[in-house]
């Protein structure tokens, strides 16, 4: 038996969760993975997968061998790229990148072209969600995400820094007027953001000269996305919380007006997460780093 191919077959089988989704990744009929993980297992005389009708799932020694697996995968490859000549550390190979809807949008994706000017060999595919997507069970290399990471076997490397600010349309001020401090706002209606995840609306935590606060945003339209969030306040349905690189160009048209300069909402780091193991990996580890010098060069977005 071939022990690292059998490994890379576990491991593949163990992100995919499915036996047919890595088969197909793998260019393999299913039948091999099948019995490719019958002769690992009998080998090491372990039960590495529970298998039901609906998923797979890993049993203790299965998940051992899985983190086994990664640094070993990882410390070969590592390894062979001394040995290989300068085209094994060309970033080359099919990239899967999942990345948040607004910020994927408007900062990664308007300049993702710049990347492949750079790495005309990595053959990119990008998902634009906002939901919590399960990296090894969809087979995806790397995501980024905005807010404190979850307990994870996941490896997160921080890009930057998302900053916010509140917003309103000259529309609505002229209306309602501006709030002078942060403890008025309760009294104005605003934009509620709520999580697609959880249903439930992101309250407001600011900074301000006299301490923290938080404040419950109340208003008649509520969204779960934000650049749905941006359109209601150019709309002057409500003052809004947007994030400054979203802002800006609004804020320099004059179709929205900053308000409480003077109070600093709480900012949330933007991350890249990936399977441990994975970095190791040039293409990987080349995107990395042009999405670190992307964020670092904006002032809105810069760690």
């Amino acid at each position: 038996m071939d022990k690292v191919k059998a490994m890379q077959t576990f491991v593949r089988i163990v992100e995919a969760n499915s036996f047919t989704k890595a088969a197909e990744t793998l260019n393999l009929p299913r039948a091999a993975l099948t019995a490719t993980l019958k002769n690992l297992e009998a080998y090491l005389g372990a039960r590495l997968l529970q298998r039901t009708t609906r998923r797979l799932s890993l049993t203790p020694d299965g998940a051992q061998y899985y983190q086994h697996c990664l640094d070993i995968l990882a410390a070969i490859d590592t390894a062979e790229l001394s040995f290989r000549g300068p085209d094994a550390r060309k970033p080359k190979g099919r990239l899967r990148v999942d990345l948040p809807g607004a910020l994927g949008r408007n900062v990664i994706l308007p300049r993702i072209g710049e990347f492949r000017a750079a790495y005309p060999e990595v053959e990119l595919t990008i998902s634009v969600s906002d939901k919590l997507v399960d990296l090894t069970q969809e087979g995806i290399d790397c995501a980024v995400r905005v807010g404190a990471l979850q307990d994870s076997a996941l490896v997160g490397r921080q890009l930057g820094t998302m900053r916010f600010m509140i917003c309103a349309a000259p529309s609505y001020i002229a209306q309602y007027g501006l709030p002078r401090r942060a403890e008025e706002l309760a009294g104005h209606c605003g934009v509620v953001h709520f999580s697609g995840r959880t249903g439930r609306a992101f309250d407001w935590e600011l900074e301000t000269p006299r301490g923290s606060i938080k404040v419950a945003v109340n208003g008649p339209v509520a969204v779960n996305d934000a650049d749905a969030n941006l359109c209601c306040a150019l709309q002057g349905l409500g003052l809004a919380q947007l994030g400054r690189y979203q802002a800006r160009p609004w804020l320099e048209s004059g179709r929205l007006q900053e308000v409480l300069p003077g109070v600093r909402p709480t900012s949330m780091p933007v991350s890249l997460l990936y399977p441990q193991g994975r970095m190791a990996a040039p293409r990987l580890s080349a995107f990395a780093d042009w999405l670190a010098a992307l964020f670092a060069a904006d002032e809105d977005l810069c760690l």
